[in-house]
């Protein structure tokens, strides 16, 4: 009959060699060698023994009720054949830790000179592959040492993978044909070794791999394959001979004295949540979202963060509001409270600095609100609180840094408010001084609403030209063009000309014919562009410097996530090219390069410090939370 070895708990139930002889009926220097048996529960591992080793006799108790009779490890001796054969607990059954279980195989492996894998799958499943492969693993990674000095004092030649037992798989089906020898000349153990590669699993640690498979169609089974798999190997002595039983109890009890004590009893979930939750996590500590996959809000994490320099993780919270009533309130530097103007926003900004308002308490705090001695505010009235970082989130700073740029766009605002306003009544004076000197022949300023070809109506802002030839009012796109025109008293030198009159100039009856007007009725308007002239190369001289200087302070004054003016040549949006009449304009939530009309939304970007409604484009103006 066989003995209990070791129990469920991993201690082992006999004392010495010598008891363990005695009680298997043979002596302690007595040779063997050690057959192991592996598998699922009820797949007649217990079965397999007494039919293969022992005649069919019931050495290994089985059992035809559901709970299992074979807790822990048994082994039983051989004597005609010179075994020491172990039967183990069966994988997948119910036991109260797992983890420790698996353990217990996996010593049992290592004292084992052959290790014999039941499966009655009718097709070869995972579990297979992946417990042998983790066994492999965990052989070679915690026996390398040992494995080595074996080697090193018995003169063994070859990898440290020979040295470890061999494995057969016993595949018995019923209703499938088990692998064979194919016609391609692949055998039954290479397609195995196929499939442990695709399963991305090792079996290095074995010195030998060997397939027996058969099927079943009426009971009882045959064993006798598997009885000669055993006696093959067992006479090959090249690697692994016989050892005395003291040998082997010596080596069981050092493993087991070596790996033991309390393991943890978690167990993988067949749905983790892993499959379920968000994917994303945290860029400062590795943490995971905690809300669902696709969700719409922001992300979430239970766990704490840890501070990470190059991310400046942190965020200011009110203090009194988290003391009195334990709310989380996050304050955001401003350069100003909410209700106050813009332009007594930007003063107070430039003497008292950016400020903290708490929605509950109002204004908490001013950066610089006196001469000196200014303290933090985390040391008076706001608490830090180190927060995760998202992929995608902007970095959180202690001090707005488009303060320069949102006074930048306070004075463009004022500037083009008086533009307008001043534009129409100086165009105006433009136009009838203009009039005054025009050629008789030239449609008045006043009656010209319109381009004469395109039809494109005049904004206020745009200049209003006249074809030398026609005397109609044109844009600068359709009277770009110049030739004499000896005919209007203009002379030889080239002039404006609509298009039309361009391509009109291979009529040479038209240069040739005399001046319908007199040259005294052109000349008032040839001195006024002279004027104008002279005067614009100077106006041009003066603005130059004065625009470089802005071009400069509006650089030194661009938020770090805008795109530089020079880097844009079309819109972001519909990919319109930048130019006179196309000024470029930056998305205040991008940062992107935009034209006018795909920036027409106003809104406020809270994330990049824009309290007040700014320039949005249409791709950012989709988005629920900027």
């Amino acid at each position: 009959a066989s003995i209990l070895l070791v129990d469920d708990k991993e201690v082992l139930q006999v004392s010495s060699a010598a008891e363990l002889a005695a009680k298997l009926g043979c002596r302690p220097e007595t040779p063997v060698k050690v057959v192991s048996i592996f598998g699922n529960t009820g797949v007649g591992k217990s079965h397999t023994l007494n039919c293969t080793f022992y005649n069919k006799q019931r050495v290994f108790q089985t059992s035809p009720q559901q709970e299992s009779c074979t807790i822990g490890v048994w082994a039983a001796y051989c004597p005609e054949q010179g075994l020491f054969t172990i039967d183990t607990e069966g994988l997948l059954g119910v036991a109260e830790n797992q983890n420790q279980r698996t353990r217990l195989l996996l010593k049992v492996l290592a004292v084992s000179d052959i290790v014999i894998y039941r499966t009655r799958a009718e097709r070869l499943t995972t579990d297979l592959f992946t417990f042998l492969g983790d066994a492999s693993r965990a052989y070679v990674g915690h026996f390398t040492r040992e494995l080595k000095a074996l080697k090193e004092r018995c003169n063994l030649t070859g990898p440290i993978s020979a040295l470890g037992p061999a494995v057969i798989v016993f595949h018995e089906t019923m209703h499938t044909r088990p692998l064979a020898n194919g016609d391609d000349g692949h055998s039954a153990v290479e397609e195995l070794k196929k499939r442990f590669e695709q399963s991305n699993q090792s079996f290095d640690a074995f010195s030998d791999l060997q397939y027996v498979g058969i099927q079943t169609v009426k009971l009882p089974t045959c064993f006798d394959g598997l009885r000669a798999a055993v006696k093959k190997i067992m006479e090959n002595s090249t690697v692994r001979s016989a050892r005395p039983m003291e040998v082997i109890f010596q080596a069981l009890k050092l493993l087991n004295d070596k790996f033991s004590g309390d393991i943890e009893k978690t167990v993988p979930s067949t749905f983790p949540d892993q499959y379920f939750t968000c994917p994303i996590t945290c860029i400062a500590c590795g943490a995971r979202c905690n809300k669902t996959m696709n969700h719409q809000d922001g992300h979430v994490c239970n766990t704490k963060c840890q501070y990470q320099h190059q991310y400046d993780n942190r965020v200011q919270q009110c203090k009194d509001c988290y003391e009195k009533s334990g709310r989380e309130v996050v304050l955001t530097p401003q350069t100003a409270a909410k209700n106050e103007s813009a332009v007594m926003a930007w003063a107070k900004f430039a003497w008292s600095g950016y400020v903290l308002e708490c929605p509950s308490c109002g204004v908490i705090y001013q950066s610089r609100q006196y001469w000196y001695g200014n303290r933090n505010p985390d040391e008076t009235v706001t608490r830090v609180e180190i927060v995760h970082v998202w992929p995608g989130d902007n970095s959180f700073t202690q001090e707005p840094s488009n303060t320069a740029q949102k006074v930048l766009d306070g004075l463009q605002v004022i500037t083009e408010t008086v533009s307008t306003y001043s534009a129409r009544p100086t165009r105006t004076i433009s136009d009838w001084m203009n009039d005054q000197i025009a050629p008789p022949y030239w449609v008045p300023n006043y009656k010209i609403q319109a381009c004469h070809k395109c039809g494109k109506s005049f904004p206020p802002q745009e200049k209003k030209h006249h074809c030398r030839a026609c005397g109609n009012g044109f844009c600068e796109e359709c009277s770009s063009k110049v030739r004499p025109v000896p005919e209007r008293g203009w002379g030889a030198e080239p002039v404006r000309v609509c298009d039309d009159c361009f391509e009109r100039v291979g009529d040479e009856a038209a240069l040739t014919r005399p001046a319908e007007g007199s040259e005294s009725e052109v000349t008032a308007r040839k001195m006024g562009e002279v004027l104008r002239s002279t005067l614009g190369a100077v106006a041009t001289a003066m603005e130059y410097p004065i625009g470089s200087v802005l071009g400069l302070i509006k650089d030194s004054a661009r938020p770090d996530y805008w795109t530089p003016d020079n880097e844009l040549t079309k819109c972001a949006v519909c990919s319109l090219e930048f130019g006179p009449r196309n000024p470029i304009h930056h998305c205040r939530s991008c940062g992107l390069g935009v034209c006018n009309d795909c920036s027409m939304t106003r809104r406020p970007v809270i994330s990049r410090g824009w309290e007040s409604s700014v320039r949005v484009c249409d791709r950012c103006n989709e988005r629920q939370d900027l």
